[in-house]
């Protein structure tokens, strides 16, 4: 019985971890260092709220991190769960929101461009808030 419980503790130590960041190429890391360069990371939070016109504003460093930039010296950064692979290469990232935030644990589907068809999906992650410090 005493087994059983050090290994459901050892479980739930190892689902309280910070997920690892990603491994990027030189060229992913350089982009994702130049948007978050200068700001500091906040607390992560659970959902980003959808303003007017943002989806603009989306960026695919990788297959595994987006950003969202919000105005003048912030950036939302999320990490993706696995299954997205090929984001911004002709395939657009989609997602379907039944209020008006994007939320962790969202579904989200890599779709082809150019003939629609759903080539993966995963999940969001938590949105990491980047800022000029002061800002």
């Amino acid at each position: 019985m005493r087994g059983i419980s050090l290994l459901l503790l050892g479980a739930s130590l190892v689902s309280c971890t910070t997920a690892p960041e990603p491994t990027r190429s030189a060229k992913h890391e350089q982009q994702y260092q130049d948007l978050i360069n200068g700001k500091v990371a906040g607390a992560a939070q659970g959902c980003l709220p959808l303003l007017p016109n943002r989806g603009n504003d989306m960026v695919v460093i990788d297959d595994q991190t987006i950003a969202f930039k919000a105005g003048a010296g912030r950036v939302y950064v999320n990490h993706l769960g696995p299954g997205c692979t090929g984001v911004g290469l002709g395939n657009a990232l989609v997602t379907k929101q039944t209020g008006s935030s994007l939320c962790r644990g969202d579904i989200a589907q890599v779709q082809n461009l150019t003939s629609g068809i759903t080539i993966g999906s995963c999940t969001l992650g938590d949105f990491v808030p980047y800022a000029r410090a002061g800002g």
